[in-house]
């Protein structure tokens, strides 16, 4: 995998978060960014040295714009056809407290919902070293889901590593219709990230250690499940692992689980053993949770061993 890098693809969003705690109808100062679990991912492999391309549509908008720049800005190749007729995606999230924060999506008849096979690069996803995709993408309508069906079979066709997160959102499809779409492609996938409620999607509910098994028997041959605070169960050529979260002063979770994917993937393309890739994942989700914003707190190289040193003060 030496010198290739990772390509994904799926919607991104605009986004407008609150700065300060108490909710919109006591406080309305906000701050605009950008946001997307498969752009998170791209964001921490690019920073942790990888090549990463996006692939995607975007509104003829101001937000589009903004993604563009950002996206650039971070060394990410951006490859997005910029729609006349549709807006780009919003995503508003709040603090109601410091406790607690909520998300909601505005994406219906987005320009990303409008995504299709003919939108793909298919020679740069066979020249990649993995291809990343989630569940998301699918339940935007069978426009995205043919789009990544297509890039799923050309990444295997060639050779490519399959990476597939689960990424189930309720607000999107029923659990029926995700896990009767989701299973095929877990069935084709090489590696799997995946919560405990996200698993029980494809196999039956359970401790994190048999849902990994049940996972395995799928087919791929890595299967990481998330347990958040509580770190993570992985079973990699049948080795199961458990790995321990890194304590740190949590100021907001959201993106910390597409940061432990770009540190998982990142080491893998690397060619790094098991036990680094999930370290540097582990710390990847960490660097995620000690700052606002959903990629902007995603570590580089030289972080790494800060977050090294605080780990040692809390133990």
């Amino acid at each position: 995998m030496t010198g290739a890098g990772l390509v994904t693809l799926g919607e991104a969003m605009a986004l407008v978060a609150a700065v300060e705690t108490g909710g919109w109808a006591h406080h309305r100062t906000a701050q605009v960014s950008v946001a997307g679990a498969e752009l998170n991912v791209a964001v921490g492999v690019r920073r942790l040295g990888r090549p990463a391309t996006w692939i995607s549509r975007v509104g003829a908008d101001g937000f589009g714009e903004l993604m563009l720049r950002e996206l650039r800005a971070e060394g990410i190749t951006a490859i997005a056809t910029v729609d006349e007729s549709r807006p780009t995606g919003l995503m508003v999230k709040e603090r109601p407290n410091s406790l607690h924060t909520n998300v909601r999506y505005y994406r219906a008849g987005s320009a990303a919902s409008a995504l299709t096979a003919f939108d793909l690069p298919l020679e740069r996803i066979q020249r990649a070293a993995v291809l990343h995709v989630t569940g998301i993408t699918p339940a935007l309508g069978p426009g995205p889901a043919s789009a990544v069906q297509l890039a799923v079979d050309t990444a295997k066709a060639a050779g490519v590593t399959v990476s597939l997160d689960l990424n189930y959102r309720s607000a999107l499809w029923s659990r029926d219709d995700a896990g009767a779409a989701l299973a095929p492609l877990v069935g084709q996938a090489d590696v799997v990230f995946a919560g405990p409620e996200e698993a029980s999607l494809v196999v039956p509910d359970g401790e994190p250690e048999a849902m990994a098994a049940a996972l395995a028997e799928l087919g791929p041959a890595h299967v990481v499940i998330k347990l958040g605070a509580d770190g993570a169960v992985s079973l990699i050529d049948g080795d199961l692992r458990r790995t321990p979260a890194v304590p740190v002063r949590v100021v907001d979770t959201v993106g910390a689980g597409d940061a432990f994917v770009a540190g998982y993937l990142t080491e893998l393309m690397d060619g790094a053993p098991v036990e680094r890739r999930l370290a540097t994942a582990a710390a990847a989700g960490a660097f995620a949770c000690t700052s606002l914003g959903d990629w902007e707190g995603l570590p580089t190289r030289a972080d790494l061993p800060a977050l090294q040193a605080t780990e040692a003060v809390h133990r």
